[in-house]
């Protein structure tokens, strides 16, 4: 199976997921990421992951990432790259080591 060919299956189950494909951006998210701008909420996401996905031990795993309260969460949520377990399960990256930079920009 290619890359291409793998995301594309990801995204395919992801949409048919009724808990991931139910987040969605409110109309204030929208507009917080108008407002900022892309190249702002993408350093928020490599923050956000950088301090709550990548370390090798997380002791509030599956809790640390909120539902709502910025549109780098709901996306989290929709693309299972909220905790280490989804990102396991959906994404295939082991837990119980520390994730590297390059793993953290593909997150992203």
């Amino acid at each position: 199976m290619t890359k291409e060919e793998w995301y594309k299956q990801l995204f395919e189950h992801l949409e048919a997921s009724k808990f991931r494909s139910s987040f969605h951006l409110k109309q204030k998210d929208l507009d917080y990421i108008n407002e900022k701008g892309m190249d702002v909420i993408r350093q928020h996401a490599q923050d956000f992951i950088a301090k709550r996905e990548a370390p090798a031990f997380i002791p509030n795993d599956g809790k640390q990432t909120p539902t709502k309260g910025h549109p780098v969460f709901i996306a989290q949520h929709a693309t299972a790259t909220c905790c280490r377990e989804c990102i396991r399960k959906w994404h295939k990256m082991q837990p119980g080591r520390e994730d590297s930079k390059d793993i953290n920009m593909c997150i992203v």
